[in-house]
């Protein structure tokens, strides 16, 4: 669940203020996309996890004219995979390089054998790995509401703020060492999703006192100030179970790039469209929406982020398929979002849909393999893809895939 509610957004500019040029700057900041690796899927785990049935729905139920059998109002294309399944998390590696999108910023919730944090920190590491085959770049969004989780199960760990010293200095000797991690002036760059539970800057000032090399933490525009945190970055700003105008989210944008010229620590924000699926889940009201008006929201909103001086431009989201801001391919929008995506990083060399359909056409034949030798061949092919030699693997799937 990761909704922006409550932002408190003051309407201050129009959306025509956030609209940039059409091509990309060679002085633009690095794009990448926000992963969230939470997904368990019965046919890789043994059951269906939280985040494909939310408590309410039935991914093998016959479905119902109008009714969701998964926690998405359009599931994503390869069909409801698993986090930890390292063909499908290649599938969207190779996706992800085909497009142009310079690295992933991963959701984390730290390494704690809790509620399912131990899996989703499993699925974060096969993740880290598979950018690094590809070439990509990766940072980490950490979701403090983790520790005061564990504070409040196990008071022997200590309160929060010592289990968030205790993740952040495992982050900081771990992931953040690796040469593939996004860093600032030598600090590698954390993003903290609010925060939500430590909210005080003596909190975070005690959470990382001492840690080497210190990390650039940012946090959600309406709580980094408070929370003493370094910078900010942006979300979604919906709210309210209303649907937000371009006008209001135009002047979030903007508000968020004037703090990047501001020079504040900023990492700007696109995103396609809000469509939630809470409200049918019986969880709460939806947390508001986005339009996606055929496109252009996603347009404008990359076009303004990649204008400003950010540090990095975050697209929100891979695949929050719950929150309905995936651009990775989905059943019903195919590779729409993620060719759009393409066409403004690569300009003349952005790949095709045929060329996107690659890596999802490698991935059924690895569901599907059988025959002597297919292991290494579509192993090779897909070492292909992810260095991004379209011609090689083309050649190898349709080899496999023999007559059509």
């Amino acid at each position: 669940m990761r909704g922006l509610a409550g932002a408190g957004l003051v309407i201050a500019a129009s959306v025509a203020a956030c609209i940039a040029s059409a091509s990309r700057a060679a002085a633009a900041p690095p794009v990448f996309v926000h992963v969230v690796p939470w997904y368990a899927a019965k046919s890789f785990s043994g059951q269906w996890g939280w985040h494909w049935t939310m408590g309410r729905f039935d991914p093998v139920a016959p479905a119902s004219t109008g009714q969701l059998t998964c926690a998405a109002h359009d599931p994503p294309a390869i069909g409801l995979y698993d986090s930890r399944d390292p063909a499908a998390v290649e599938c969207q590696v190779q996706l992800m390089k085909l497009a142009g999108i310079d690295g992933a910023v991963i959701d984390w919730y730290g390494n704690d054998a809790l509620h399912d944090y131990a899996a989703i920190h499993a699925a974060a590491d096969l993740l880290v790995k598979t950018l690094a085959r590809a070439g990509l770049r990766f940072a980490i969004c950490y979701e403090d509401r983790a520790a005061a989780e564990l504070a409040k199960g196990r008071p022997a760990e200590g309160d929060a703020v010592a289990v968030c010293r205790r993740h952040l200095a495992w982050l900081t000797a771990n992931w953040c060492a690796a040469p593939g991690y996004e860093r600032v002036d030598g600090r590698p760059l954390v993003l903290v999703f609010g925060p939500r539970s430590l909210l005080a800057d003596d909190e975070w000032r005690r959470a990382r006192a001492g840690l080497t090399p210190a990390p650039l933490l940012l946090g959600l525009p309406h709580v980094w100030r408070p929370a003493g945190l370094d910078g900010t970055f942006g979300w979604p700003p919906v709210s309210g179970d209303r649907e937000i105008p371009p006008a209001e989210y135009g002047a979030y944008l903007e508000r968020l790039a004037a703090e990047s010229r501001g020079g504040v620590p900023t990492v700007a924000v696109a995103f396609p469209a809000f469509h939630d699926v809470y409200a049918e889940a019986g969880l709460h009201p939806s947390y508001g929406s986005i339009a996606e008006r055929d496109g252009a929201t996603l347009t404008e909103s990359l076009d303004a982020a990649l204008a400003t001086p950010a540090l990095v431009v975050q697209i929100a989201t891979w695949n929050d398929h719950g929150e309905g801001t995936a651009i990775e391919p989905t059943r019903d929008r195919g590779t729409t979002r993620l060719l759009r995506v393409a066409r403004r990083l690569r300009g003349a060399a952005a790949p095709t849909a045929d060329d996107l359909a690659l890596p999802q056409r490698l991935l059924h034949l690895r569901r599907a393999e059988g025959a002597p030798g297919a292991d290494t061949r579509l192993h090779t092919a897909g070492d292909h893809l992810l260095a991004g030699r379209l011609t090689e693997a083309r050649r190898m799937i349709e080899d496999a895939e023999g007559p059509r």
